[in-house]
């Protein structure tokens, strides 16, 4: 039996029913390998222990599902965003929340602990962070936390200057989403991974791509380095692919029946790789013993069939090596009153928010195991447990075995407070080391009806071999609705905003309706407004600019054409408007005696003043552009030649 456990290539190690309802995002820890993290609909971010049969731990407090979990280095902080835009902070030691962040307005796509500092970087559908047009699907912190690379749909990698606070460079080419980027252990090196079936190296000593695997079967979900940097490994559906880059190359592929694999890690030279599908999450292991990581290997991605020279032996980069700190931290610095987000005092809200906020222990004796202080004797750290053991070779690989008893406790684990199981008869069959002929999809169901007209394939990209394709319904309608929910979610709030604004106006108050309009903190709805009161000039009054003109110097800078223009008109009509007020009565000598009603005047004045000489400059920097806004912008330049 030994032997033939030691044949045994990939194999589907676990099936939970993590949640309540549909599974939303998941996370392996780093570290161990042996860490799970997933969030769900049901607004609960579970932690699980791989291959152990109950929830360790249930963090709540969210209020909209949890789209986007990370384990920190250490394995002791956990991060989750939601649908809302809101993220939570939990410490898994101490059993608590740490911090709740409100800052973003749409779904959270992406989240990263620095590996040293006590900070953590965020991506949403919101665009932030400033610089991506679309979602931001991936943020990589680098091996000495100075950099951040991020990827998102609109087809770009960009990598960010920590110190500095600012781009260095924008890497192109991917043609589709990037949806995960990664740097590589050692060297000045990142690769991402990309719904248009490539995977990129970049050199961050030249910004220059390294190379590129093109037109793969099907996109790259995730992607992770060899511990010691020799190769990288890519989950796509139903496969692992390991890769070279120099040249590029690819090593070996290993087929495992784990669908669309949403994260890697690597523990005891075993990969794991997790998916999910509606509430059920599946883990899955590679016996990398057993996997070619370097020389000819496979040569089906090589060009023209020619063999190409062996790849550098490792250690001998050609690449600058990234310098950690010279100390290292055993614990990351924790969000007490010593870090600069605490010092600032925490919003009512935001301690309402932190106190609804739970970490319920479900299962102590794991959690006791885990998650014990490290100065603990009787702690097991989870990367010294034992490689998990691989089913005999001879093991019939057929669904309906997982519901023998001697089975149960590793194939379907609900949750305590569950009392419905899915049917076992409806599992895919387990992955073994060689592909198995299956007779339908592992997702959907054999028996569906077939659209009249139109396919599914219909709406997927097109791919040079469709045979390397399997096409799913599912992969079609999430192409179909990349966007919809968050544009929901960004309109059902614009609209709830403007109702607040109207009821002000209503009561005929101008100036209270736009003070309302900008505490909102949405440029939408400013913009709106604004685009209402540009109508009647008789609506604007002097005290009216002092609170629109900040607003203006935001909508110039906006990258929506449609702000900068609403900008351009309000400026306009107030510099035609009061320009010559408020230089009169600034240009005039002071009043003698006591008179309040001037005073209140020229302190606007003086205000406006202020405000209007920031704006002169960003449109003298603009006036050189051409097309429609450069015209506007020129005459604005002339329109406010006096306050220079």
């Amino acid at each position: 039996m030994a032997a033939a456990v030691a044949t045994k290539t990939a194999w589907k190690l676990q099936e939970i029913t993590a949640h309540s309802s549909n599974v939303a995002s998941l996370v392996l820890g780093k570290s161990s390998g042996r860490l799970l993290a997933t969030g769900g609909d049901d607004c609960r971010v579970n932690i699980w222990s791989v291959n152990k049969p109950n929830c360790i731990m249930s963090l709540t407090g969210h209020t909209t599902p949890v789209e986007s979990v990370k384990i920190n280095t250490n394995e002791e902080l956990i991060v989750a965003g939601s649908q809302s835009g809101s993220i939570r902070i939990w410490d898994l030691e101490a059993a608590k929340i740490l911090r709740t962040l409100m800052g973003h307005k749409a779904n959270i796509c992406s989240l990263d602990f620095h590996p040293f500092g006590g900070f953590v970087a965020s991506g949403s559908m919101d665009t932030n962070i400033k610089g991506h047009t679309q979602a931001v699907r991936c943020l990589r912190f680098s091996p000495d936390g100075k950099w951040l690379a991020s990827s998102a749909d609109d087809h770009t990698v960009k990598l960010w200057d920590l110190a500095a606070g600012k781009i260095m460079f924008e890497f192109t080419g991917h043609t589709g989403p990037v949806n995960v980027v990664e740097f590589h252990p050692n060297e000045y090196l990142l690769a991402s991974g990309s719904s248009d079936r490539t995977v990129r190296f970049w050199d961050l000593e030249k910004f220059q791509v390294v190379s590129s695997i093109e037109e793969e079967a099907t996109p790259v979900r995730c992607v992770l380095f060899n511990p010691d940097g020799c190769c990288l490994y890519a989950g796509c559906h139903d496969s692992l692919r390991v890769y070279g880059w120099e040249p590029e190359r690819c090593f070996d592929v290993v087929s495992v029946n784990w669908g669309k694999v949403a994260d890697l890690s690597i523990c005891n030279n075993q990969l794991i790789g997790v998916s999910f599908t509606q509430s059920t999450v599946s883990s899955f292991v590679v016996d990398l013993n057993r996997v070619t990581k370097s020389g000819s290997g496979l040569q089906g991605l090589l060009k023209d069939d020619k063999p190409l020279p062996q790849p550098l032996p490792v250690g001998s980069s050609l690449r600058r090596i990234y310098e950690r700190p010279s100390t290292t931290c055993s614990k990351p610095q924790r969000m007490k009153q010593n870090s600069e987000s605490e010092r600032r005092s925490p919003s009512s809200e935001d301690d309402k928010e932190d106190k609804e906020s739970t970490a319920e222990i479900q299962n102590p004796e794991d959690y006791k195991e885990i998650f014990l202080p490290k100065n603990s004797i009787t702690r097991t750290p989870p990367h010294k447990s034992e490689p998990f053991p691989a089913p005999p070779e001879d093991e019939p690989i057929l669904a309906k075995e997982a519901s023998k008893p001697s089975q149960a406790s590793e194939t379907q684990i609900p949750l305590p407070s569950q009392s419905s199981v899915p049917d076992p008869l409806q599992r895919p069959p387990l992955a073994a080391s060689t592909p198995m002929p299956r007779t339908e999809p592992s997702v959907i169901p054999a028996a569906r009806n077939e659209p009249i007209g139109l396919k599914a394939s219909d709406f997927l990209p097109a791919v040079k071999n469709q045979s390397l394709v399997e096409i799913v319904d599912e992969e079609a309608m999430s192409q179909i609705r990349k966007g919809h929910e968050t544009m929901c979610v960004v309109l059902t709030s614009r609209h709830k905003n403007l109702d607040t604004v109207r009821a002000v106006w209503s009561t005929g108050d101008i100036k209270t309706s736009v003070d309302s309009a900008v505490a909102i903190n949405d440029l939408s709805v400013v913009v709106d407004l604004l685009n209402i009161v540009n109508q009647k000039a008789s609506l604007w009054k002097l005290d009216l600019c002092t609170v629109v003109l900040p607003q203006i110097e935001k909508l110039l800078q906006s990258k929506y054409e449609s702000y900068v223009q609403t900008g351009c008109t309000s400026l306009k009509l107030i510099l035609q408007r009061f320009l010559p007020l408020i230089t009169d009565i600034l240009a005039a000598p002071p009043s003698v005696g006591v008179d309040i009603s001037r005073e209140e005047r020229l302190h606007k004045c003086r205000l406006c003043h202020k405000q209007l000489k920031h704006i002169s400059n960003i449109i003298k920097n603009k006036s050189g552009l051409s097309g429609r806004h450069g015209s506007a912008f020129r005459e604005l330049h002339l329109l406010m030649a006096v306050l220079e």
